[in-house]
């Protein structure tokens, strides 16, 4: 077997092995996690998430995907917490330690400070019957039968299905809080995915400018138009009401048509009925209608009025395309 057959096998094997103990998870669920997630759900406090090595990563990643989907969550590092992060634990916080072996130094050590300031403590290990399995209200049991690792040391396996937990959680609490889209993108605000869900039209063409003629305007005036506010395209209106559109193309096909265009006026080469959009429309909503209409430009309404133009570029500058 060639090298490249090797690696391809290694890696289909530890895809299948991780793939196998993630769907034994499902058959680990107990009314245990049901109960942890309505102890979150109800808490007045926030989710404080410890670990040790690579289970506080996967903290911190759990951490990263409640405080997304509306679950405040705070990751405390399990060594830092025995040397004065206690103190980031508040009377109503629920602590959820994650621990494979659940019997670590640290674990040992923080448990019981954390039992005895009463607050509840969610354990997500690997062992049931560890001293964190016993000593945790609440047990989320991610056993995995062996690692991907061939050894069977470096994790792999242990912390995938942590993060699947994890996952598990944040999509219950989603459901139970009602989380829509629009509570999402408060959380998102930065990058293309926020912006899909918050962009309006109107951020975009209220920028740009707002080339518009009249049915009689003559061809030289729509032409200045159109080159002037570099948007490939002008409105044709009649008391501020879209009549009409001329674009680019409609420029180019009048030329190819006419010997001479004196005379011509906007009503003679625009476009009737254009593809128009309302301003307070999602940016989304103007990429849908050009991607179906296979057009560049929309223009922009308000409350019936010409409001300007949205062009494929500015959906391409702001991330949406």
């Amino acid at each position: 077997m060639n090298t490249k057959d090797s690696i391809l096998n290694i890696a289909r094997e530890t895809i299948a092995l991780e793939s196998v103990s993630i769907g034994n998870l499902a058959t680990l669920l107990d009314a245990d996690f049901a109960d942890a997630v309505e102890l979150i759900y109800h808490s007045k406090g926030r989710v404080i998430i410890t670990g040790i090595g690579k289970s506080a990563i996967i903290a911190t990643k759990i951490v990263a995907t409640l405080n997304s989907t509306g679950t405040p969550a705070v990751f405390m590092h399990a060594a830092d917490a025995i040397h004065g992060d206690l103190g980031l634990i508040l009377e109503d916080d629920v602590v959820i330690c994650i621990s494979k072996s659940g019997n670590t130094p640290e674990i040992k050590v923080l448990v019981p400070l954390i039992k005895s300031a009463k607050n509840k403590m969610i354990a997500i290990t690997g062992s049931k019957d560890s001293f964190l399995g016993t000593q945790a209200d609440y047990v989320l049991n991610t056993y995995v039968a062996k690692e991907a690792c061939p050894n069977n040391l470096a994790p792999t396996t242990s912390t995938t299905a942590q993060l699947v937990i994890g996952d598990a959680l944040a999509v219950c609490l989603l459901d139970l809080r009602g989380f829509s889209s629009k509570d999402f993108a408060k959380y998102h605000p930065g990058g293309a995915l926020g912006k899909k869900l918050y962009l309006r039209v109107q951020d975009m063409s209220s920028v740009n400018k707002k080339p518009k003629v009249h049915l009689e305007t003559d061809v030289k005036q729509v032409i200045m138009e159109i080159t002037e506010s570099m948007l490939g395209v002008t409105a044709v209106v009649e008391n501020n009401k879209i009549v009409g559109i001329i674009t680019d193309g409609d420029l180019r096909r009048m030329l190819s048509k006419a010997d001479s265009f004196s005379g011509l006026k906007a009503k003679d080469i625009m476009s009737s009925n254009p593809k128009s959009i309302a301003e307070d429309a999602m940016a989304v909503d103007a990429m849908e209608v050009m991607e179906k209409f296979g057009i560049s430009q929309l223009l922009v309404e308000k409350d019936g009025d010409y409001a300007g133009v949205v062009h494929l570029h500015d959906l391409i500058k702001e991330g949406i395309i």
